[in-house]
C-alpha cells in the first residue's frame, strides 16, 4: 500500500474517530450546530429497536447529508444477478469452474462484478449473492452502495484499497474485508489487475463464530478485526452514484464525493481481518474433525445452529492425526458448499482446483477426495505434516444454492468435473485381510 494506512481494533466496537479536532459532539449525538458547519445524520443497519447487543448504528458529521443527490434511474445489470434465482434450472451435479479472465477492456469493480450463485431472497433478507469480480482500473468519479446486503470481499489477485464512508481499508489477497449494507464505497486499485470473490449476505450480519468448549480464545480473536479511522474529501464535480436496491442497479448523479464524513461514532462499519491470524484449532490424535472448526465469521439464521452462511477457511496448519484418513471424508451434507481458492491446492482436489476458480456441492450432492488423492492418502505414511502456501475457503449455507445462467452454459465451467470420482475403484474383497 502506497500510504500508511492506520486502523482501529476490536470486532464491532463503539468505536469514535474524527478527522479534525472538535469534529465529534460530546455528550451527544445531535447537538442544534455541529462544529464546522457540518450536518449530523445517522446510518442504522438494524432497526432502532433492535436489542442493544443486537443493535448497529453509526452517527456521522459530514459535510452534506447524504439527501444531496439526484435522482436515481434503472441501468442495466450487466453480469450482476440477485436472488431469487430464476433464469436456470438448479441441478444437483457437482459443480466447478475455472477462474474468469481479466477483461482486456477497461472495467472497474463495479462493472467486473459476475454473479456465480445464490440462494434465498434478498428482498426477503435471507440467504446469499456470491460473486466474482475482475477489473483493470479503479473506480472513477464512481460510487457503489448496496441496499441489499452487506459484502464480504475475499481478494484473490491483485491489492485493493476501498474508500468508504467511514474511512480507508487496504486489502490484499489473505485478507478479507466486510462493508456493511448500504455503506457507500469505490474500490481503487493497487496493482493493474485484481479478481477475488464476494459473498453478498442478504440475511443476519457477520458476527464472530462461538467458541464453544475451546473457551475464551482461539478461532478469530475480536482484537485483530480492524476499523477505519476518518478521512474524508471535500471534493466536487460531476460523479456517478451507482446503488444496488431490490436486485437491480441504479444511477444517479451526486456533485460532491459522499466520503465527506469528517467525524463518526458507533458501531456499523466496514473493517478488515487477515486471515493469517486465524487461530487454527486442529486433531492432535485421531480423525478429521468437521469443517466448521476453521469458521470465521458466521451469519446465523433462525435456526440454531443452520447458518445464513459460514464463512470458513482451510488455511496453513499441521496435520499430526494418527491412523486416520487425512483429507476430508466423503460426505454428504444438507448444508451446502461452494468453494474457492485463493493460493496453493487444497489437500482434497490437487487437480482442477485452481487459485480463482470454485466449486459448487449443493444440498446433499456427495463430495470428497478424488480418486488419486483417495489412493495416495490411504496408502501415505503418517508422519507430522505442515500443509504449507494453501489458502482455501468456503460460503457454506443452509439453503440451496442456485448457479446462474452464466455459471451454468459459460466458458468457464468445467463439463467433466465429475470425472474426478469415476475411476475410483471397487476394493472390497468380503475378507477381513
Amino acid at each position: 500500500m502506497a500510504t500508511q494506512l492506520n486502523y482501529m481494533t476490536g470486532f464491532g466496537n463503539e468505536f469514535e474517530t474524527q478527522a479534525l479536532p472538535g469534529a465529534l459532539p460530546i455528550g451527544q449525538f445531535s447537538p442544534q450546530k455541529v462544529k464546522y458547519d457540518l450536518y449530523t445524520e445517522q446510518f442504522s443497519s438494524t432497526a432502532f429497536t433492535a436489542p442493544r447487543a443486537a443493535n448497529r448504528r453509526t452517527w456521522f458529521y459530514r459535510i452534506r447529508p447524504s439527501v444531496v443527490q439526484g435522482d436515481y434511474r434503472a441501468i442495466d445489470n450487466g453480469s450482476l444477478r440477485t436472488a431469487p434465482i430464476t433464469e436456470a434450472v438448479t441441478p444437483p451435479t457437482m459443480l466447478r469452474w475455472n477462474p474468469i479472465d481479466i477483461p482486456s477492456a477497461p472495467t472497474d469493480f463495479i462493472d467486473g462484478l459476475v454473479t456465480m450463485a445464490a440462494n434465498g431472497s434478498a428482498n426477503g433478507q435471507s440467504g446469499i449473492g456470491i460473486h466474482v469480480y475482475v477489473a483493470n482500473q479503479s473506480m472513477q468519479d464512481r460510487y457503489f452502495c448496496n441496499a441489499d446486503g452487506e459484502m464480504l470481499f475475499v481478494p484473490q489477485q491483485g491489492e485493493l484499497l476501498i474508500h468508504t464512508e467511514c474511512g480507508k481499508l487496504g486489502i490484499k489477497p489473505g485478507e478479507i474485508a466486510v462493508i456493511p449494507r448500504g455503506i457507500k464505497f469505490s474500490v481503487d486499485l493497487i496493482d493493474d489487475t485484481a479478481r477475488g470473490y464476494i459473498c453478498e449476505n442478504y440475511g443476519h450480519a457477520l458476527e464472530l463464530a462461538e467458541r464453544g468448549p475451546v473457551g475464551a480464545n482461539g478461532y478469530a480473536n475480536d482484537r485483530d478485526f480492524q476499523y477505519p479511522v476518518a478521512a474524508y474529501e471535500d471534493k466536487e464535480g460531476d460523479f456517478e452514484l451507482v446503488s444496488k436496491f431490490n436486485g437491480n442497479l441504479f444511477s444517479c448523479e451526486i456533485k460532491h464525493s459522499p466520503f465527506d464524513v469528517v467525524a463518526w461514532t458507533g458501531n456499523s462499519s466496514p473493517y478488515k481481518y487477515d486471515l493469517s491470524r486465524f487461530n487454527v484449532m486442529n486433531t492432535v490424535s485421531f480423525d478429521h474433525p468437521d469443517p466448521s472448526i476453521f469458521t470465521v465469521l458466521t451469519s446465523p439464521s433462525a435456526t440454531e445452529g443452520m447458518a445464513n452462511v459460514d464463512f470458513v477457511i482451510f488455511p496453513p496448519r499441521w496435520m499430526v492425526a494418527e491412523n486416520t484418513f487425512r483429507p476430508p471424508y466423503y460426505h454428504r451434507n444438507i448444508m451446502s458448499e461452494f468453494m474457492g481458492l485463493i493460493e496453493g491446492v487444497y489437500d482434497a482436489k490437487e487437480h482442477g482446483f485452481v487459485p480463482g476458480g470454485a466449486s459448487l456441492h449443493n444440498c446433499m450432492s456427495p463430495h470428497g477426495p478424488e480418486a488419486d488423492v483417495f489412493e495416495k492418502a490411504s496408502n501415505a505414511e503418517l508422519v507430522p505434516q505442515k500443509y504449507e502456501n494453501t489458502l482455501a475457503f468456503m460460503f457454506e449455507s443452509r439453503y440451496i444454492i442456485s448457479p446462474t445462467k452464466y455459471a451454468l452454459e459459460g466458458q468457464e465451467r468445467q463439463p467433466n468435473y465429475t470425472d474426478c470420482w469415476r475411476t475410483i475403484k471397487k476394493q472390497f474383497t468380503g475378507s477381513q485381510d
